[in-house]
């Protein structure tokens, strides 16, 4: 079958922070639908705002041929879907693929013959022909590699940084058969300046997508558990990282919560195929176990210096700066700050939580965290800073500890301050 790059129509599916920004960059050379089952989302793009911060009202402007739609029927006039819904974990750490379902049961009701269907959201290798053909078939009536073709190009979007771009970051992609793979990758190749990498199969670029944030989580791992190791000989950590960062080739890791829509959870799609397929992953799911354990061991600590100066835990006052995944972001996705909230409340503790970044109704509604206005002058027994929001850093420790008693602890997970400035960091 012929492809024609010229002739593409795009419909973009899911238009979070991944569809968004790259249903800007298609909608700049042709014809784009970009569709999301979230009304006010499409309401809001309409307006020209972006609740998710990024892609702003010019950048929006510039896009001219593309047009918003909660109707799935209407992007029945395009010819290439790429599919960009999250791909989350359940309480059971195991792969919930339903937003990818759902999504492929919506496109499979508008797919034509000759249609191309993208996936973007992150699986284990092997899903997309797995789950999601299956699906395609079934509620379109057509057959794969004959009436339509399928590709994966994984998303690389970080949230919240305006340096590497969806344009700026180069593509990795795929398709299912050699002239459908053609296709995509010079698609692509039309509106990404960083340009393409051509995997040879799919499997190969679901792998590549899953192990980039794996091998990220257990670097960030590694140096969790470095820091836990350092508290006990009573060794600064970033001192020894700096010392260490020295030479030419030792990895700029850090340790923190590792939240998130990727780091937390794509190791987790990795690990439920292996185990499928009977191998039991260790490392992987070690270091799992240390990241998603570091909320309580932040506040294990805070609580240990409480208790070492005498400050009663019940009723006293905590401030948690920060709830969202990273800095200057209002992504609240897999945020592990909530880990903390929740160890604090086992104790009876009062808190406050404060982030001038994150929607209060998306805390209220996703983790029944009510953030504050201000905080309070002279009020808290504990001020932990949980993400180095720029707002933060403006107050500096002088501004943050004259939110405090005159006896208090000052921690800070993410070192936004130096050593002497807080009485404690991870």
């Amino acid at each position: 079958m012929a492809f024609d790059i010229s002739n593409s129509k795009i419909g973009i599916i899911g238009l979070g922070y991944v569809g968004l920004p790259l249903a800007v960059e298609f909608g700049k050379h042709y014809p784009t639908v970009g569709f999301d089952i979230n009304s006010p989302r499409i309401a809001e793009l309409r307006a020209g705002k972006d609740s998710t911060l990024e892609v702003d009202a010019a950048e929006l402007s510039c896009a001219s041929q593309l047009e918003f739609t909660d109707t799935i029927e209407e992007t029945a006039k395009c010819n290439v879907y790429v599919i960009t819904v999250p791909t989350p974990i359940d309480e059971h750490k195991r792969p919930d693929l339903r937003p990818l379902e759902n999504a492929s049961t919506a496109v499979g009701s508008v797919l034509r013959s000759g249609d191309v269907v993208v996936y973007e959201s992150t699986v284990y290798p092997g899903a997309t022909e797995e789950v999601c053909v299956p699906i395609l078939e079934q509620v379109s009536g057509l057959a794969f590699n004959r009436d339509f073709f399928i590709g994966y190009s994984p998303e690389r979007i970080n949230p919240g940084d305006k340096e590497h771009r969806v344009t700026t970051i180069k593509k990795v992609t795929s398709g299912s058969t050699p002239e459908s793979a053609a296709y995509i990758d010079n698609l692509y190749a039309s509106v990404i300046a960083a340009g393409t990498h051509l995997a040879s199969s799919i499997r190969v670029a679901e792998a590549a997508k899953v192990i980039e944030n794996t091998q990220r989580d257990l670097n960030i791992a590694l140096v969790n558990e470095l820091a836990l190791i350092f508290n006990k000989l009573g060794i600064d950590t970033q001192e020894v990282l700096e010392a260490a960062g020295t030479k030419w080739n030792f990895l700029p890791f850090r340790p923190g919560l590792v939240g998130g829509h990727c780091i937390g959870v794509d190791p987790y799609y990795l690990t439920h195929k292996a185990q499928e397929i009977g191998y039991n992953p260790q490392v992987i799911l070690a270091g799992r176990r240390i990241n998603d354990n570091m909320g309580g061991y932040v506040a294990g600590r805070v609580i240990k210096m409480l208790t070492q100066r005498r400050i009663h835990v019940v009723d006293a006052n905590f401030l948690i700066l920060g709830l969202a995944f990273k800095e200057n972001c209002p992504d609240l996705r897999n945020s592990r700050v909530i880990d903390i909230v929740k160890e604090l409340r086992g104790y009876q503790a009062n808190i406050d939580v404060f982030d001038p970044w994150v929607s209060a109704q998306e805390a209220s509604e996703e983790y029944g965290v009510e953030l504050i206005d201000q905080p309070r002058a002279g009020h808290y027994d504990a001020v932990i800073i949980a993400v180095a929001h720029d707002q933060f850093r403006q107050l500096g420790a002088a501004g943050i500890r004259a939110l405090c008693k005159p006896e208090h602890v000052l921690f800070d997970v993410k070192s936004m301050l130096t050593r002497d400035e807080v009485d404690a960091r991870l």
